[in-house]
């Protein structure tokens, strides 16, 4: 492994855009502001609930995460961003109906004073919304327009450190074409007003060209596009993606790992969900839907390895749904039915049904996202960061390796990353009586 690099000191304020302001991203505001007033808890983030163990079992040594690597404080995280529906993060909480009125009433004060900025927006890409608040102008313009709107949002706030988390509705299935190949032919596709340049991809752009590190919360093509990595590496900047691991998806890779582990075989896995808030609208759109089903179907194939065990696995039905279904709103509700068999074949049953708050998943994933990309920056870390591959149901690796879906790798991952920033030894889970003093 290569030296690690001691991440500098963290900054006392670290600026959070947000593209798109709906329901992850107020339920995930006006919860850190509740945290901070002592009206809540931030349940689910390991950058402020989890520890980690450091040394032998024997060292007791145990300390949190966040007294263990510099990270920015909840009491300075600073919050801005854009969304095409205008109004404030008052009323964008109002709309999502995630958290009790009761508690946004107790929050109305600092929710009001965050306003949206217009976002950058194209209808072709998200055929179900129409939005009020909108850039106008040519690919080019909308990305430098993006780009001011960063560096105002760093003045005016005092800033000198920000990150960036795209929360927005899931943008049409792309695949990555001559525009997006490489950063000239980007650069070339932005001034001809390329349609095939997506909202999703602006961000990204301008974030990167601002020296702000970037992570995907949906399963758009943005920073994973060719041209926008080679533009991470030239600049030096982290980028994540994609797409939140929260409900369904987050139990399979808990699931499928212990069948795999031991051995059992699986016949078939099918998943259909059932949620009414804005992301269900979008998602009943065919074109947008296809944009999830690629992030969600990926994930049992390579923890299962179907081509090294087909006896197990290698005739296994896999089925995705979604259905916009308004009465739930954000409580999203997904049911799996798993087809395993065991010893000598004999067939068993799994059912799951996961009624699940789907905002209230996100938000501390994007919590401990802003604030362990901030970390990775500090690091000297650039392009993919794959370590943070525990949040993901898509993650981002290198063209050469293929992405880790397992939970528990991904959690002994991220943790050993922690370890060697701050110069600590890997933990490997070793015996004690194989335990080489260093």
């Amino acid at each position: 492994m290569a030296e690690h690099t001691p991440p500098t000191a963290a900054p006392e304020r670290l600026g959070i855009l947000l593209q798109g302001m709906g329901a992850v991203a107020s339920t995930f505001v006006a919860g850190v502001i509740a945290a901070n007033k002592g009206l809540g808890e931030p349940v689910g983030s390991l950058t402020q609930l989890a520890h980690i163990r450091l040394g032998k079992r024997t060292d007791n040594r145990n300390p949190m995460v966040k007294d263990f690597v510099p990270l920015a404080p909840l009491s300075g995280l600073v919050f801005g961003g854009w969304d095409i529906f205008g109004g404030d993060l008052y009323e964008a909480c109002e709309t999502a109906k995630v958290l009790e009125k009761r508690l946004i009433d107790d929050l109305e004060p600092e929710l009001r004073a965050i306003k949206p900025m217009p976002g950058a927006f194209d209808p072709d890409y998200v055929k179900r919304l129409n939005g009020t608040a909108i850039k106008t102008g040519t690919r080019r313009e909308m990305a430098e327009a993006l780009r001011a709107d960063i560096r105002e949002f760093k003045a005016t706030h005092g800033l000198t450190d920000c990150v960036m988390i795209n929360c927005a509705s899931t943008e049409i299935y792309v695949e990555p074409g001559p525009a997006h190949a490489t950063l000239a032919a980007f650069e070339a596709a932005l001034d001809a007003d390329d349609k095939t340049i997506a909202p999703a991809m602006l961000y990204a752009y301008a974030a990167l060209m601002e020296g702000v590190p970037y992570a995907n919360g949906t399963p758009s093509l943005a920073a994973d596009a060719p041209a926008l990595l080679e533009l991470a590496d030239k600049v030096g900047i982290p980028v994540g993606g994609k797409d939140f691991k929260t409900g369904q998806t987050l139990l399979k890779t808990v699931l499928a790992p212990m069948f795999k582990a031991r051995m059992l075989g699986v016949a078939g896995w099918f998943s259909t969900n059932i949620l009414g808030n804005r992301d269900g609208e979008v998602l009943d759109e065919p074109e947008a839907f296809k944009s999830k089903e690629k992030t969600k179907l990926g994930v049992l194939d390579t923890i299962l390895q179907p081509e090294a065990h087909p006896g197990l696995y290698g005739n296994l039905y896999h089925k995705v749904r979604i259905n916009y279904y308004p009465p739930r709103g954000d409580s999203k509700e997904g049911w799996d039915n798993i087809d395993i068999f065991g010893w000598l074949g004999y067939p068993m049953q799994i059912k799951v049904d996961f009624l699940c708050r789907d905002s209230i998943l996100a938000a501390p994933i994007v919590l401990d996202l802003a604030l362990f990309l901030d970390l990775a920056r500090r690091a000297g870390r650039k392009g993919i960061q794959e370590w943070l591959s525990f949040y993901w149901k898509s993650p981002m690796t290198a063209p050469s390796v293929y992405p880790e879906h397992d939970l528990f790798i991904q959690l002994t991952k991220l943790k050993n990353n922690l370890r060697h920033m701050m110069g600590e030894d890997l933990i490997t889970h070793l015996g004690t009586e194989y335990y080489q003093e260093s």
